[in-house]
């Protein structure tokens, strides 16, 4: 049984304990048998695959947690199998069957059958946390989840389905960290008061993915091992330690001093800075987040449409492509990542104060107005805030700008406490109904909804691009499918509490030595299982 406590790994050498201490001294090369990699993770709040939300643990839960089917990261418009042998969908498209692979074995070294996989499903949904809707638009719900997934034998899981989406979306969901496969044995051996594991599996691993989670410390350090009871290749290295380390300059420093092999969160200086070291590389990718500011409409003020226009136009986007993002990503305005199907690539806001006065004294606000804004404490998030604090002030906008780290902004946030929210938001799985769906859909505006979307965390009230929405995901020609997240695309664009800023290239600094080290399309692909050093 895997448990966490004080970092313990008999074999391992001194200069490994010097890696954990993030403030402990350097050496001149990590150990030939573990990556370290720097990488500002403080967003994680736990790692239960059935909770996980944020973009830092979907990158853990990828190479920790197996699932049915895995996106391609080299085609992501391609579903390929992970523990699933075969799959079969029915002529009325409502039943998906999957074969299960033979002999397979969790980490502990428990069987992995079709139980432990409708098991997985089941608790998801009873448990009901911020991931839960990715299997609840399906129709599940903790009354009925127990009779649509099901194994019906130790090799063959069944879901049933509400109604007949377009299988590619269907399966594009199973990819997400929420479809992760849990050993059913193990986390019911820690259950507390009905919690089907939960509070135990947020600091705990109970997977069968190629790296197990061997150790984390909020905020200074994550630990993966090799999983020897991993169905596939084996990983390469014994280990995958992450260090905790926000800052640029620093992460810059470590690599070059050769105390890390991966630095993640490289600004543009720091990037350029690097490429010209004898000794280091660059690897980048572009990504299925996108950043955005996100305006609270149970504020008065930002619920006035002149205010939330001229919000848009009090951004300096140029500015901002030019140095804060600076090979780090590109500005984009739309909800659907480029690469994605249905996305539009329209750029319509720029800078334009004297547009922004405008709209701001129609809303009857000439002077102006204070207001604040939840950032979380890393580059390039904070110069961002800082160049939108100036920009606002030439309309008579007092930004005060409130810093935290990623648990902290994200807590808040999810709770609907902000004025102003600023961060990021990545794909759920490679289909445009995932951004969609949080973008610009609102089924319930209460408090105590359910299904709490990013429209509804900023209390935007849409019942009728809600469905839309839901009559897109419905529509099974591509081409009226397009025109549709066209459409819906637009209305957020000219009319939401959004103000999109640009698309990411996520960029990572690694020595030489590192082999095999490649970033996916989305956080949960970027694999680290691969990796070896030469």
């Amino acid at each position: 049984m895997m448990n966490f406590g004080r970092f313990r790994i008999l074999a391992a050498s001194a200069a490994i304990s010097a890696v954990i201490a993030a403030t402990g001294p350097a050496w001149t090369a990590t150990p030939q048998d573990t990556l370290v990699i720097a990488f500002a993770f403080d967003d994680i709040i736990t790692l239960d695959p059935g909770e996980a939300f944020e973009l830092s643990a979907g990158e853990i839960m990828g190479n920790g947690y197996d699932r049915l089917v895995r996106l391609d990261i080299d085609d992501p418009s391609k579903i390929v199998n992970d523990i699933a042998e075969s799959w079969t969908v029915s002529d009325d498209g409502l039943t998906y069957t999957f074969k299960i692979k033979p002999d397979l074995k969790f980490a502990s070294g428990n069987p992995l059958t079709a139980e432990d996989v409708a098991f997985s499903f089941q608790r998801a949904v009873k448990i009901d946390k911020s991931p839960a809707f990715i299997l609840t638009q399906f129709g599940l719900t903790p009354d009925n989840v127990d009779q649509m997934v099901k194994a019906t034998d130790p090799s063959t899981f069944v879901l049933t389905v509400d109604q007949p989406y377009a299988p590619s979306f269907v399966l594009n969901c199973l990819t997400a960290n929420v479809g992760s496969v849990v050993d059913r044995k193990l986390v019911m051996e820690n259950v507390v008061d009905n919690d089907y594991g939960n509070a135990w599996l947020k600091t705990h691993y109970a997977g069968s993915g190629p790296m197990k989670i061997r150790d984390w410390r909020a905020n200074e350090i994550l630990v993966l091992e090799r999983n020897d009871n991993y169905y596939g290749e084996k990983a390469k290295l014994a280990r995958v330690i992450y260090r905790h380390v926000k800052e640029s300059a620093t992460q810059r420093l470590l690599l070059e001093k050769g105390d890390i092999d991966v630095a993640r969160n490289l600004n543009p200086g720091d990037i350029t800075a690097v490429s010209k070291e004898e000794g280091i590389s660059l690897t980048s990718t572009p990504k299925g987040t996108v950043y955005y500011f996100s305006l609270n409409q149970k504020n008065e003020t930002l619920a006035k449409p002149e205010v939330r226009e001229a919000l848009k136009y009090l951004i300096d986007y140029q500015g901002i492509g030019e140095t804060l993002i600076k090979g780090l990503g590109e500005i984009h305005q739309t909800f659907l990542p480029k690469g994605m199907l249905g996305e539009l690539d329209e750029t319509p806001y720029k800078l334009d104060v004297d547009k922004a006065k405008e709209l701001l004294a129609e809303a009857g606000l000439k002077d102006g107005f204070s207001i604040t804004a939840d950032i979380r404490s890393i580059q390039p998030d904070s110069g961002i805030a800082e160049s939108v604090q100036q920009t606002f002030a030439k309309a008579g906008i007092k930004l005060e700008i409130i810093q935290g780290d990623g648990k902290q902004t994200l807590t808040k946030y999810r709770a609907r406490n902000h004025d102003i929210y600023y961060g990021q938001w990545g794909v759920d799985y490679w289909d445009p109904h995932s951004n969609a769906e949080t973008f610009s859909s609102n089924p319930d505006n209460s408090d105590d909804a359910s299904s709490k979307t990013l429209a509804w965390r900023n209390a935007w009230d849409i019942p009728e691009l809600t469905k839309e929405t839901k009559a897109a995901v419905l529509e099974r020609d591509n081409a009226k499918r397009v025109e549709m997240y066209h459409d819906l695309q637009k209305k957020v664009l000219e009319n939401g509490p959004f103000i999109l800023v640009y698309q990411q290239t996520e960029v990572a600094g690694l020595r030489d030595n590192v082999e095999n080290f490649k970033l996916g399309p989305s956080f949960d692909t970027n694999y680290v299982f691969t990796v070896s050093k030469k």
